[in-house]
């Protein structure tokens, strides 16, 4: 699996995630972005090109060295200052309260301790604070429920831990905090299992 995940699964996510029908989403979500920045799952760098022109730094976090060493390509193409950090959301090396926006986008799915690393979250941004997260989860749709249950333990063999089954919208919740804008869509051109997503804004109250 380590062959798989350092010399395969970087180029097969790189293909997957640079389709044109996520551009529109990404642009979205990432034109809400300011302030302070960190970015969980910085993958290859390709949002990037989608921060607003104003974005003078990120900070990123992204434990595939694989991923990190392609991004390079990236970094050197923008203007936005990148301060990287080889590591795992679910121990943030960062002081509370030091961001004004947390970005994820598509990084959610594939994190071992989900619980531990939105409460990192939460604690890494300040009051009135925005995550803006895109990602893929379980569908409203029973039928289709059933299908991501089925095929969830596959896919996160193949997909470097992607769950198919994350309930978004509830996960973030759990952890203080609130939803502020909320859209869930299939995204074009995709298989339903893998393609019901959340797009939106969530603010720490506390």
């Amino acid at each position: 699996m380590g062959i798989y995940r350092e010399y395969i699964f970087p180029y097969l996510l790189e293909f997957g995630m640079s389709r044109a029908v996520l551009q529109k989403h990404r642009m979205e979500i990432l034109s809400r972005a300011r302030g302070d920045i960190l970015e969980i799952g910085f993958g290859s760098g390709i949002n990037l090109q989608f921060y607003p022109v104003e974005v003078q730094k990120v900070t990123v976090i992204e434990p595939n060295h694989a991923l990190s060493s392609m991004a390079k390509k990236r970094i050197n193409l923008y203007k936005i200052k990148v301060e990287s950090y080889y590591q795992s959301a679910d121990t943030l090396p960062f002081p509370d309260n030091l961001f004004d926006t947390v970005v994820s986008t598509y990084t959610l799915c594939s994190i071992k301790d989900i619980d531990k690393a939105l409460s990192e979250i939460h604690r890494v941004l300040r009051t009135n604070g925005q995550f803006l997260f895109l990602e893929h989860g379980l569908s409203l749709d029973p039928c289709v429920q059933r299908w991501q249950n089925r095929l969830n333990s596959i896919n996160k063999a193949i997909a470097d831990g992607c769950n198919l089954n994350r309930n978004i919208k509830e996960l973030i919740e759990l952890h203080e905090l609130r939803i502020s804008e909320l859209d869930t869509f299939y995204l074009e051109k995709t298989p339903k299992i893998a393609g019901y997503n959340y797009k939106g804004i969530a603010i720490k109250t506390n």
